[in-house]
């Protein structure tokens, strides 16, 4: 294996550097963004990265360092240092040496390794890449490509709840998503998790414990009691009318989920003997509500 001059270090903008189009290492999303803490904390990188001059291309790849020539770009750095090496590199020895860079940080992605490591016909480049038996031994039962974590801008957050009061969350959030739309659409802006975090914090000090579960638990309860303001979603109290077409919850029409049995049983009368006069359709019980407030609104004008 052709040995490599002694690389030199270079100082320069890291936006003038070309990233690997394919890249066995990956970083997942919270890592990545740690990393880019730690680099705007710093004001610099404390490893540098692995750079190759390609004189007959005019540019110059990161062989090893991706991922920390990103962060300081992400950081706003507009200088870093780096080694570089200006020898000609054929195909094999840059994969040789991306492969065996590749122990600093971040995990591989099977199939991308798979992929880069097959493409090393020399034995001496194979070893050079520092991947063992144990790793080869992985490769040879990856059969389909894997996807790599892009460096989306998003937080996970996952909440635990034991039986109760899971299904008291489940029926608070449902009702919240039917009020605001009709479409399941988990999804909702970053800036809305330090939100939703401040609500936590909150609600976990005013009633002094610790388990976040719980403190949603809270705050689901104090969603329930206040079911009634989520008909904004729908409802324009100046124009008195629809905001949107569709349906809407009953439970933010009437503010609530319950009501006393004995008055539920005089109105489930009512609408079982609407339903057989004919009044309503069946299957359309709600219309009674809509009937009895059409008569009291006529008779109150």
């Amino acid at each position: 294996m052709t040995e490599i001059s002694k690389p030199r270090i270079v100082e320069g903008d890291p936006r003038d550097l070309t990233l690997l189009d394919v890249n066995a290492r990956f970083m997942r999303h919270e890592q990545f963004q740690r990393l880019v803490a730690n680099v705007r904390e710093d004001g610099h990188l404390t490893s540098t990265p692995l750079v190759w001059n390609d004189v007959n291309s005019g540019r110059r790849i990161v062989l090893s360092g991706n991922h920390r020539t990103k962060a300081a770009i992400e950081a706003g750095l507009t200088t870093i240092f780096w080694l570089e090496i200006a020898d000609p590199l054929p195909r094999q020895k840059q994969i040789a040496l991306q492969l065996s860079h590749n122990a600093i940080v971040g995990e591989d992605d099977p199939a991308t390794l798979k992929a880069l490591y097959e493409e090393l016909e020399d034995v001496s480049m194979r070893l050079y890449s520092g991947l063992d038996d144990k790793t080869l031994d992985l490769l040879d039962e990856v059969s389909v490509p894997s996807l790599a974590e892009a460096n989306l801008d998003f937080a996970t957050v996952q909440i635990v709840f034991l039986p109760d009061e899971k299904e008291a969350a489940e029926k608070a959030l449902e009702a919240a998503r039917k009020a605001a739309s009709a479409d399941a659409r988990w999804l909702a802006q970053i800036e809305q998790y330090e939100s939703v975090l401040d609500t936590l914090d909150t609600t976990k000090g005013a009633h002094n414990i610790g388990n976040v579960a719980a403190a949603l638990a809270i705050i689901l309860a104090i969603v329930e009691r206040h079911l009634g303001e989520l008909a904004q979603g729908w409802y324009d109290p100046d124009e008195q009318a629809a905001k949107r077409r569709g349906t809407a919850p009953i439970e933010t029409v009437l503010a609530t989920r319950t009501m006393p049995a004995d008055a539920a049983a005089i109105v489930q009368q009512a609408i079982d003997r609407m339903e057989r006069d004919g009044n309503i359709e069946a299957g359309q019980r709600w219309r009674a509500l809509e009937l009895w407030a059409a008569d009291y609104l006529a008779g109150a004008a």
